[in-house]
């Protein structure tokens, strides 16, 4: 695919698809061509926004119709695996909005349908592209902290995040399987796979009928300690919605991201403070322009892997090892805090 333009249609036009297709405009050598909703107002209302003629109620006709590069699928969970199965039926590579699955075995499922039929397999986590997250990696990288023994990575808030999205408030299942999942995925990037695994969950809003709050203890296959915990009850004096913070001790030294993006690190008896915030894009607004720079990051990663023949970050499979640390987590949480050897799941 070497100097070629990668042709691409976006299943779901919804709250959040508008970044997929900003993103999309400004990534280099890829252009959207079809857009598919069956909901007739949501499709004509992102056409318009976005100057794409070719529009689809049903995304087999899509796919027939289409010579696609690549579908990004951008609607809820409970569709992901039978379009994730139509695209690579028509052998068309995928990219999948988080969560990527309703269960494991739709996961798996899916994972080897792409498998089967050669074609690249992506989920569109995008909180580890975020590029304050990029830079704790670095510095982890560099060996600046020496060996990681403990973690913690935070999201608190109490952003009102079912104004945009009211059927949120509806999900059985809610904070660990929307924004959880980000979390937990962040605390893989950074500590590596998870050996085992406890979680407590609560209802703190009576408006909503899922959890809003988790506090989850994993033991990483690296020897490392990390506490995921995420809220949207916690009224703060200032509202950091959509910042995630991130604590981690080393051997040689210590890291903090703090609020508004500071990031702190102290190693070798020397304290320095550097300013990592994201990129405010044209296109993007306050306070989503972290998410929405990620969202760019992630779509030029996409488009990098299938020009070069790489395995993308997040692939299908990668984002299973994430997937179950969700499942593990309600499991624990269900049954006392029970400890969960995540590695049986795999």
């Amino acid at each position: 695919m070497v100097g070629k333009t990668l042709k691409g249609g976006l299943i779901g036009c919804g709250f959040f698809a508008h970044n997929h297709l900003h993103a999309w405009a400004a990534v280099e050598g890829v252009e959207i061509v079809a857009l598919c909703d069956r909901d007739e107002k949501r499709l004509r209302e992102a056409a318009e926004k976005f100057g794409i003629t070719r529009l689809y109620a049903d995304a087999a006709e899509m796919l027939a119709k289409e010579e696609l590069d690549f579908v990004d699928i951008a609607t809820t969970v409970a569709t992901h695996r039978p379009l994730v199965e139509l695209a690579a039926k028509a052998n068309v590579a995928v990219i999948c909005q988080k969560p990527f699955a309703e269960t494991l075995a739709d996961a798996r499922a899916m994972v080897d349908a792409c498998k089967t039929a050669g074609v690249p397999l992506m989920v569109h986590e995008n909180f580890r592209w975020q590029a304050p997250i990029r830079a704790v990696r670095e510095v982890i990288n560099a060996g600046t902290l020496g060996d990681i023994f403990w973690g913690r990575v935070s999201f608190r808030s109490a952003y009102d995040v079912f104004s945009g999205q009211p059927y949120l408030a509806t999900e059985e299942r809610f904070i660990i399987q929307d924004l959880g999942i980000h979390i937990l995925d962040i605390a893989r990037f950074l500590f590596g796979d998870v050996a085992h695994l406890s979680a407590t969950t609560r209802r703190v809003n009576p408006a909503i009928r899922g959890e809003d709050v988790a506090t989850i203890l994993m033991s990483h296959e690296s020897g490392a300690t990390s506490i995921c915990d995420c809220s949207y009850a916690t009224h703060l004096p200032e509202e950091l919605f959509p910042q995630t913070l991130v604590e981690i001790d080393g051997a040689k030294g210590t890291l903090r991201l703090n609020a508004n993006y500071q990031m702190t690190i102290h190693a070798d008896g020397r304290t320095e403070t550097r300013d990592v915030s994201p990129k405010l894009l044209s296109w993007a607004s306050r306070p989503w322009h972290n998410i929405q720079e990620s969202v760019f990051n992630i779509e030029q990663h996409w488009a990098d892997c299938l020009t070069g023949g790489r395995e993308p970050e997040t692939s299908g499979a990668d984002n299973f090892k994430t997937m179950a640390l969700v499942f593990a987590a309600y499991e624990s949480a269900v049954n006392s805090q029970k400890a969960i050897d995540v590695r049986r799941m795999a």
